[in-house]
C-alpha cells in the first residue's frame, strides 16, 4: 500500500500542566543540556590536544563524547522548545527525522560500547599483546564500523514506515519521537513492521549485547585468578567507569522499550526517558572524568591547577 499520510503533525506528551513545574523543568533541562555539551566538548578537546591521551581507550572515549553531544542535540533542543512554548506538536516529517537519528545515535552508542569492552578485554587479559592488537588501524576500523553500521537499523525502519497509512490519533505518549510510538499512529496493519523491528532489532541488539558483556565474563575470570588484592583492585578500576556507563544505558533502554506503558508505570517510564535522553549523555563524561587519573591530570593542566 502506498503511503497516504493524513496526519500532518504529532502531539508529544506534556511533562506537566503546572506553570511553576514547567519553569523548573526548563531551567534544569537547559542547564543539563549546556553541561552535557560543555563537558563532552572538553573531553574531546583534551583527547585531541593532550599527547598522553593519544591511546585507544581515550580515542574511544572521545568518540563517545562526540556521540553524546550529537544524541542530546537530537532530543534536548526540541524538549526545551516545547517547554518554552508549551506547544508539544511536531510536524510529521520532523518527527520521522528525529526518530531516525534517535535510533542512529542509540545504535552507534551500543556498537561503540561494544568496541570499548573489547579494548578493556585486550588490556586486562592480553596486556603483552595490547599495542599489537589495538593498533591505530584497528581502532579506526572499529570506530568506523560502529558509526557506519548504525545506519542499517534506522534506514530499514524508516523505509518500512512508507508502507503504512497514518490517520490518527496523532498523540505520542513520549517526549520525543521513536519507532514503537509512531507505529501506534498507523491505521493500517503493522504486523510486517513489527516483524522487521523484532528481527533486525533482535539480531543487532543481541549481537551488540553479547559482544559488550562477554568480554567482561573473560575479564572477571582473569581478574579472579590474580592473587594479590591490590592487583585485583587495579584491574577492576580500569573497567568500572565503562561498566557503569553500560549498565546505565542498557537499564534505561530496557525500561523504555520493554516495560509496558501502564498507567501506574507511566511516571517511571517518563523518568527513564529523561535519563536516556538527557541524563546519560551528561553522566558519561562525569563518570569517566572522576575515575580517570590521566583525564583529571590533563584537565588540571589545561586549567593551570596545581
Amino acid at each position: 500500500m502506498k503511503n497516504q499520510t493524513t496526519i500532518t503533525s504529532v502531539l508529544l506528551m506534556s511533562l506537566s500542566d503546572d506553570q511553576k513545574i514547567i519553569y523548573v523543568l526548563f531551567t534544569v533541562f537547559l542547564f543539563m543540556y549546556l553541561m552535557t555539551f560543555l563537558t563532552n566538548f572538553l573531553i574531546i578537546l583534551l583527547v585531541v590536544t593532550c599527547a598522553h591521551l593519544h591511546t585507544p581507550m581515550y580515542f574511544f572515549l572521545g568518540n563517545l563524547a562526540f556521540l553524546d553531544m550529537s544524541y542530546s542535540s537530537v532530543t534536548a533542543p526540541r524538549i526545551l522548545f516545547d517547554l518554552r512554548t508549551q506547544d508539544w506538536s511536531i510536524s510529521f516529517p520532523e518527527c520521522i527525522i528525529q526518530m531516525f537519528f534517535v535510533i542512529y545515535f542509540g545504535s552507534s552508542e551500543v556498537y561503540l560500547l561494544s568496541s570499548m569492552s573489547y579494548d578493556r578485554y585486550i588490556a586486562i587479559c592480553h596486556p603483552l599483546h595490547y599495542s599489537q592488537v589495538m593498533s591505530w588501524g584497528m581502532c579506526t576500523q572499529m570506530v568506523s564500523l560502529a558509526w557506519s553500521s548504525a545506519f542499517l537499523a534506522p534506514i530499514i525502519y524508516t523505509l518500512c514506515l512508507r508502507r503504512l497509512t497514518f490517520c490518527g490519533p496523532n498523540f505520542i505518549q513520549n517526549i520525543f519521537c521513536d519507532l514503537p510510538h509512531l507505529l501506534k499512529l498507523s491505521c493500517t496493519d503493522i504486523s510486517i513492521n513489527l516483524l522487521v523491528f523484532f528481527i533486525v532489532g533482535g539480531f543487532l541488539g543481541t549481537a551488540a549485547f553479547v559482544t559488550t558483556f562477554y568480554p567482561y565474563v573473560r575479564i572477571f575470570s582473569t581478574v579472579l585468578k590474580i592473587r594479590t588484592r591490590d592487583g585485583k583492585r587495579k584491574a577492576f578500576s580500569t573497567c568500572t567507569s565503562h561498566l557503569t556507563v553500560v549498565f546505565t544505558f542498557y537499564a534505561s533502554i530496557t525500561f523504555i522499550y520493554f516495560v509496558p506503558n501502564k498507567s501506574n508505570l507511566l511516571t517511571l517510564n517518563q523518568v527513564a526517558t529523561v535519563i536516556y535522553a538527557l541524563i546519560t549523555p551528561l553522566l558519561n563524561p562525569l563518570i569517566y572524568s572522576l575515575r580517570s587519573k590521566d583525564l583529571k591530570a590533563a584537565l588540571q593542566k589545561a586549567l593551570h591547577i596545581h
